[in-house]
């Protein structure tokens, strides 16, 4: 359990400093950054699989590039359900989603050894 309390808070570090680099992404503060990486585990968990299986045909059609188009979805709904995060644009919420998913990934060979 503090293995998970203390992946979540450097994620949620990371996010805030990402926001600061990456034009288009705004985040209040640390609470709002906590928030936002629990909705963006929730949405990941429960809401991704439900879009790429909707939009199965579209991905196989665009040879998987539509599941960077569903990446952007899910932060753009993170950021409706999230008040303090804000987005703009496409570009902005790929780069975070792909700095999440890095960060989450690299933490995950550390935290998540049995």
């Amino acid at each position: 359990m503090t293995n998970f309390i203390i992946k979540y808070l450097i994620i949620a570090i990371v996010v805030m400093f990402g926001s600061k680099y990456i034009n288009g992404i705004s985040i209040d503060g640390f609470q709002t950054s906590i928030l936002v990486v629990l909705a963006m585990g929730f949405a990941n968990t429960f809401l991704k699989p439900i879009l790429k299986l909707i939009s199965f045909p579209i991905t196989v059609l665009s040879l998987g590039l539509f599941l960077l188009v569903i990446n952007v979805i899910v932060v753009y709904i993170v950021d409706y359900f999230i008040d303090g995060f804000h987005v703009n644009g496409f570009v902005p919420p790929l780069i975070f989603s792909f700095v999440l998913s890095i960060t989450s990934t690299v933490l995950g060979w550390f935290f998540d050894k049995d």
